[in-house]
């Protein structure tokens, strides 16, 4: 059984000695250990930190291509390697290394596919109250559209992942992975797990987003997007339902005042407001069965992915 460690990087020098100081270099279960870094475009001394450090493998972005390229690229390689576990942490120190054993355990266990460190966010003392809301919030709606209720931190991204996990994800975000990964596990019925950790106090501000909205600007497009992806139907159906019954309400107007009132004089705008919103919800459902024949498509490119990863 080999577990690689990974860590996405960019200008981690002063803070990667420390993630890699507490990983622990025997498992149960376990018979290989190894680190990997994904460098996403770092200038400072990075590279030549890891190496002194003796990390495994590092792989190399040409330019900064963002954390949700770096996962993907990280998890190929990964898989390439024969790794049967990967561990993916943050270079900021900001999940304690220790924690890897809880975190793999689950996996080893055969209870789950994919393992989650639950930062228990609403302890943190370095958040603002703002922002343990928003970590809350971003929680709820990721459940309610992953269907995924097992996941108490959907953000956190100190995260473990089965081979078969790695083999069946395929993450499209390039902003993060977390949310993409977590609305993905639920479609493809993966057994989803978390375990509680208590974070490490902060080196430095996050390089990932300039602000909260920012973060919740972009978690908040790629969930939409993904869930979109993977339940199309459900979605343009959704909003077709939505249009129909707005379009409802002028033309049942236009109607009354057609058959009871004064006939259609004064009341030909709420006949081309109705039709407009029929027409749009129509265009919806339409939408939803064309997108769902896609996602079925995409299903079937998924398994061609996954054989062809598997063989690597």
């Amino acid at each position: 059984m080999k577990l690689i460690i990974q860590i996405p990087c960019y200008n981690e020098e002063q803070t990667l000695p420390l993630v890699l100081q507490d990983i622990p270099h025997e498992i149960p279960g376990i018979d290989v250990i190894e680190t990997q870094i994904v460098n996403d475009g770092s200038t400072d001394r990075t590279i030549e930190v890891a190496r002194s450090l003796g990390v495994n493998h590092i792989i190399n972005n040409v330019g900064n291509k963002g954390l949700g390229n770096s996962f993907r690229i990280g998890m190929n390689h990964a898989l390439k390697t024969g790794a049967d576990i990967l561990v993916n942490t943050d270079g900021d120190n900001q999940y304690p290394s220790t924690y890897i054993k809880d975190l793999v355990q689950p996996i080893l266990d055969e209870e789950a596919d994919i393992v989650v460190g639950d930062r228990q966010t609403s302890t943190i003392k370095h958040f603002s109250p703002v922002k343990k809301f928003f970590q809350w919030l971003g929680t709820q709606v990721t459940k309610l559209l992953s269907g995924e209720r097992e996941v108490a931190d959907a953000v956190s991204g100190f995260r473990a992942y089965s081979r078969q996990a790695m083999l069946e994800l395929n993450v499209t975000s390039t902003f993060s992975y977390v949310l993409d990964t977590t609305v993905q596990a639920s479609s493809k019925r993966m057994k989803m797990a978390s375990v509680p950790i208590v974070t490490n106090a902060p080196t430095r501000p996050s390089r990932l987003f300039k602000n909260m909205w920012q973060h919740i600007r972009k978690s908040g497009t790629d969930i939409v997007r993904v869930y979109a992806m993977y339940k199309p139907l459900r979605v343009f159906v959704g909003l077709g339902i939505v249009f129909f019954i707005l379009g409802c309400i002028p033309l049942f107007r236009f109607l009354y005042d057609y058959f009871f009132g004064s006939g259609a004089q004064g009341k030909v705008q709420s006949l081309i407001i109705g039709s407009i919103l029929f027409s749009i919800s129509f265009n919806c459902f339409a939408l939803g069965i064309i997108g769902d024949l896609m996602s079925r498509n995409r299903t079937l490119i998924e398994h061609i992915l996954k054989e062809i990863k598997g063989k690597k």
